[in-house]
């Protein structure tokens, strides 16, 4: 492999396994220097004597990103270790399926806590790291089920927040010479296995090791100018992620009531309503009017 990230200081969270380990791996052989992060420490090890075993430089932590203080920490020893903050990928995650009236409070909390806030600490710490040394590339892993996905509704908002994130991020560190994009990644790992029917769409043959060159590809100059972008890979697809916009018609009156919010929706808004989550299901009311009536006998 070409060494794309010589001489470049990466961490990478939630890296003992999966989607982490292998971005872990991929980036030390591009040349990089890697704090390989998980709150599994031993699992964090191995990583790292896999990278040293094969010529590469890693340091492992085992530091919790939902805590702020220690997600600070996790950059601290990058820059001790390695002198320089260059790259951050927000990986750290967890996921489960539940409906709504299943929903575990302690378990949506923790979910939270990791996913997002995790993301926020972390890159806030590397964020002004990346700025005192005059730039760098955050890399945060979302999800399509950010798009809304049947029985992972609190998985889903924690993605879309990190989307949302992104854009944001995108915006107010350009000046600094930090881009911050996000990756959608579909790979066959322990989240897929929670589920029989994310098992169906994601084939063993989907390895994380798929989804890494993309992620290298945005640690690295190649990708200079590209900032703020969603992009999602499933294995063999490739493609940017839509992101969200206002859409036409935009009414306009001095004061809305809800007569007049009634009317809108149905002589002009009924027609536009948007199909919903990532299976684009039609809103009950475009049914009448999208769906096969039934032959008669």
């Amino acid at each position: 492999m070409n060494k794309l990230l010589e001489g470049k200081s990466v961490v990478v969270t939630g890296a003992g396994r999966g989607l982490g380990e292998a971005f872990a791996v991929h980036l030390a052989q591009a040349g990089a220097s890697v704090v390989v992060n998980d709150v599994d420490v031993a699992l964090a090890d191995q990583v790292v004597a896999n990278i040293r075993a094969h010529g590469g430089r890693a340091v492992a932590s085992g530091h919790s990103v939902a805590d702020a203080e220690q997600a600070q920490a996790i950059v601290d020893l990058c820059l001790a270790e390695f002198g320089a903050v260059d790259g951050l990928v927000n990986n750290a995650g967890l996921n489960y399926e539940a409906l709504p009236w299943e929903e575990d409070p302690a378990q949506v909390r923790e979910i939270v806590e990791v996913n997002v806030l995790g993301v926020i600490y972390t890159g806030m710490a590397a964020a002004a790291a990346m700025r005192a040394g005059g730039g760098g590339s955050i890399v945060n892993i979302s999800s399509g089920a950010s798009l809304g996905q049947r029985k992972l509704g609190t998985y889903a908002a924690t993605k879309g927040a990190v989307a949302s994130l992104t854009y944001s991020w995108a915006l107010d560190l350009e000046d600094a010479g930090i881009r911050v994009n996000a990756v959608c990644p579909l790979a066959h790992t322990r989240m897929v296995w929670k589920s029989e029917r994310s098992l169906r769409n994601c084939p063993p043959d989907r390895t994380p090791s798929r989804i890494a060159p993309l992620v290298l590809f945005l640690l690295g100059e190649g990708s200079a100018g590209i900032t703020g972008q969603l992009i999602r890979c499933n294995g063999p697809q490739l493609h940017l992620v839509g992101q969200p916009f206002l859409k036409a018609p935009i009414l306009e009156r001095q004061v809305w009531d809800t007569e007049s919010v009634q009317r809108a929706f149905d002589e002009v808004f009924s027609a536009h309503l948007e199909p919903y989550g990532l299976e684009k299901r039609v809103p009950p009311r475009l049914r009448k009017w999208t769906e096969a009536p039934p032959r008669s006998a």
